[in-house]
């Protein structure tokens, strides 16, 4: 069976009021203990599928779980036990046997979760969702997380339902989307006790900086994953898989930034959150520029939400570049000390990433995503209105002839089955947008020396889109003709991303000229850089433009 679900984040200010208000009406208390098992080398985990023993109550429960066919969809079996005893005799015949049968290790309990349970049932026009308040411990061998989530779990009716209840509690308590399930936590967490194990085996004098080092990696910006289109899917479903994966990549830096796992005890978030966070918004946008006309037109809500955030989080990013990347190099060109940073930004990081509105908006893209509309049909290239051409002249809905009245209007009648897709379709539009963009990109790019600063920064961005939306379809496109030019991409996207950088630290600095006369040593060395630059990316377009094509 499978189950739909969305979990969030509860923060410490709000766990008081979460609680009274999940206990105002009919609400149930349950102790839940649960074991999860894994082999050594997490063949299970590297599988996508968890195993547990749960003791509810009195009752135990066997559960095996993997991913559904979108975010907040799991494939769920469960069997009642007479007690802890694993029994995998139970998923003979079914449909994980095969994944099951493949495991050459020793199955083992890797990690556990105590928890306090709070159930309650809320009905909405769109269906009865439960609520599941968990507040306890994930445990590791002698490490430990706490659990303080709010799951809302579809129960019968609609999607929709689960949302419609998740956007009224998000915004009175500020809650915060967390991707990772308890059992993908539970996974990392164990990975940590046994890598700190390791470093303890190792004697010497920068212990504490390797198990500092170790620990970090638990909370690891998350970069850019692969997209896998096939060729079979439609416009909406391939913009949904690409919308879901860069969701998931904003989603979870914005929980480290949020200080989901570490609130009050540990500063997990840094500058590459930001910037990974951002690089998850930009290629959003750029699916939506590919996608676009084959998609229905994206919410004005999150067009303006993405880019009000995106804004915000720049800020954040562009004192972070100042601070990490250009005053180290100016100092070690020999730059005198300025005894001063750049103003804070309006709002740091952290406050944008477990705010209502940043929050709010990332469940709306949530819930966009997982049944993207398709655009509107199309007859003789024109938009269909009510079933009728936009640009149609209407006809009398009845006239004459012979002096008998009869219909002028041919009735069209839509089959049950729809006609198989051609399996080219998906590729072939990918293919003639991106010829198209390399086109614009290259020959503008040609001309970078002529270029004044807006029109440099508007490339910019269209070779990120470029890149970003390369990305999303290079499942559907010829490998061995990919690799050359995604390095030639790379490489203008590197030479321009530092022009960028400087031109805004270049800024800065002129500001700090009246009151810090050392600045004019920044402007200079900022200035001979741009200048090589410049020539660097002139050569790089050029080779761009002449580079062989992958649209073939």
């Amino acid at each position: 069976m499978s189950e739909q679900e969305l979990k969030l984040h509860v923060p410490t200010a709000s766990r008081q009021a979460v609680l009274r208000e999940v206990k105002q009406r009919e609400a149930t208390r349950i102790r839940l203990h649960a074991m999860y098992f894994d082999t050594p080398e997490r063949e299970l985990a590297r599988a996508r599928i968890a195993i547990r023993l749960r003791q509810e109550g009195r009752d135990w429960v066997q559960t095996l779980k993997m991913p559904g066919i979108n975010a907040i969809t799991r494939i769920e079996l469960n069997h009642p036990r007479p007690g802890p005893v694993l029994d995998l005799s139970v998923y003979a015949g079914t449909e994980v046997e095969a994944a099951l049968a493949a495991i050459k290790g020793e199955l083992g309990l890797r990690y556990e979760t105590d928890v306090q349970r709070m159930l309650r049932k809320v009905r909405t026009r769109y269906g009865t969702v439960e609520l599941a308040y968990d507040t306890g411990i994930l445990r590791a061998g002698a490490l430990e997380l706490p659990i303080s989530e709010l799951e809302f779990e579809l129960v019968s009716g609609r999607p929709a339902a689960i949302f419609s209840v998740a956007r009224g509690w998000q915004q009175r308590h500020s809650l915060v989307l967390d991707p990772r399930s308890k059992s993908e936590r539970g996974d990392a967490l164990a990975q940590l006790a046994q890598r700190l194990a390791d470093v303890d085996a190792i004697p010497g004098d920068d212990l504490e900086a390797r198990r500092a080092r170790a620990i970090a990696l638990f909370w690891a910006p998350r970069g850019a994953a692969s997209v896998k289109l096939r060729e079979d899917m439609t416009a909406p479903q391939a913009m949904g898989r690409i919308a879901a994966e860069c969701l998931d990549q904003i989603a979870r830096n914005a929980a480290v930034l949020a200080e989901v796992d570490t609130e009050g005890v540990y500063r997990a978030g840094n500058s590459e959150h930001v910037h990974q966070l951002r690089v998850g918004i930009r290629r959003l946008r750029s699916g939506w520029k590919l996608f676009d006309g084959w998609i229905a037109p994206v919410p004005d809500a999150l067009l303006q939400g993405v880019r009000a955030h995106f804004a915000a989080f720049g800020a954040n990013r562009d004192q972070d570049v100042l601070n990490e990347t250009v005053a180290p190099a100016l100092m070690r060109a020999g730059m005198p000390v300025i005894p001063m940073e750049a103003a804070p930004p309006e709002q740091d990081a952290r406050a944008i990433a477990g705010g209502k509105a940043f929050q709010a908006w990332l469940l709306d893209l949530l819930e966009w995503s997982l049944d993207v509309p398709p655009a509107v049909p199309l007859a003789d290239g024109m938009p269909i209105a009510n079933g009728v051409p936009s640009d149609a002249a209407p006809e009398p809905a009845i006239r004459l002839q012979g002096g008998v009245a009869g219909p002028s209007v041919k009735p069209t009648i839509i089959p049950m089955l729809t006609p198989e897709p051609d399996p080219q379709r998906l590729h072939k539009q990918l293919a003639r947008r991106l010829h198209r963009w390399h086109s614009k990109v290259a020959d503008q790019g040609t001309q970078f020396a002529a270029l004044d600063i807006p029109t440099r920064h508007e490339l910019r961005k269209r070779g990120k889109r470029l890149r970003y939306s390369l990305a999303f379809a290079e499942s559907l496109l010829p490998a061995s003709k990919l690799r050359g030019y995604r390095k030639l991409l790379s490489r203008v996207q590197d030479i321009l991303g530092e022009i960028n950088d400087l031109a805004v630290a270049k800024d800065y600095y002129e500001a700090c000229t009246v009151t810090h006369p050392q600045a004019w040593f920044a402007l200079g060395w900022i200035s001979a850089r741009l200048e090589e630059l410049a020539v660097d990316a002139q050569k790089a377009f050029d080779d761009l433009a002449g580079s062989k094509p992958f649209w073939k």
